[in-house]
């Protein structure tokens, strides 16, 4: 019992390639890029298209938090980036990225755990390909009721190795299967499974003795 994956290259914005920048970028550039295209980081790019850092909102914001204070460049990562005013040097870097044939959850985790909004996609050489956001992953959720559906009964319940007599019905990305297990240990594997199918905010089994 499978469920097919979108991946990040399903969902990713390719147009990203058009707004990343170089390194010698300056910093009011930045400023209107991200202003212009309501992002809230930048890839920096070098040679060909390589990804070696990324310019965030964050590394922008010590330029106005120290304006009125004084700071030592190696008082701290924020202060030194207050002076900075090319995108070599307000970028973090190495940068946060994802394969574009990543799952939508492991883009999620990588997010989750290193604190980020968005995710340059590169290849396997590290060419940019994309970028994907917060909002993208979200994309699988407006997925019709009819298409969650049929993919259940396709790819889950519909395969030699599931159980025969259970349907499904999806309602406000609700999966409902109903019918009857003489398996009762299949149960937690069925669930799992149609939990896996993208869009699918919960699942509830309705199901009645054998």
């Amino acid at each position: 019992m499978t469920a097919s994956r979108h991946t990040v290259s399903d969902v990713m914005t390719r147009t990203a390639i058009a707004i990343a920048i170089g390194r010698d970028a300056p910093y009011k550039e930045i400023v209107a890029l991200l202003d212009r295209w309501k992002v809230s980081a930048l890839p920096v790019l070098e040679g060909e298209g390589r990804v070696i850092g990324v310019v965030s909102e964050a590394d922008l914001l010590p330029k106005e938090e120290f304006r009125t204070e004084g700071f030592r460049p190696d008082e701290s990562a924020a202060a030194s980036k207050a002076g900075a005013v090319r995108a070599g040097e307000l970028m973090s870097s190495p940068a946060v990225t994802v394969r574009p044939d990543a799952t939508l959850a492991e883009a999620a985790r990588i997010m989750a755990t290193r604190r980020v909004k968005r995710l340059p996609v590169v290849n396997g050489v590290g060419m940019l390909e994309g970028v994907v956001s917060r909002s993208d992953l979200l994309k699988v959720f407006l997925r019709t009721d009819a298409e969650i559906e049929e993919e259940i009964r396709h790819s889950v319940l519909g395969e030699p190795a599931a159980p025969v007599g259970l349907e499904a019905t999806v309602e406000e990305g609700v999966a409902t299967i109903r019918g009857s297990l003489s398996d009762r240990s299949l149960v937690p594997l069925v669930a799992r499974a149609v939990r896996a199918v993208e869009g699918v905010v919960d699942v509830r089994m309705d199901l009645g003795a054998p």
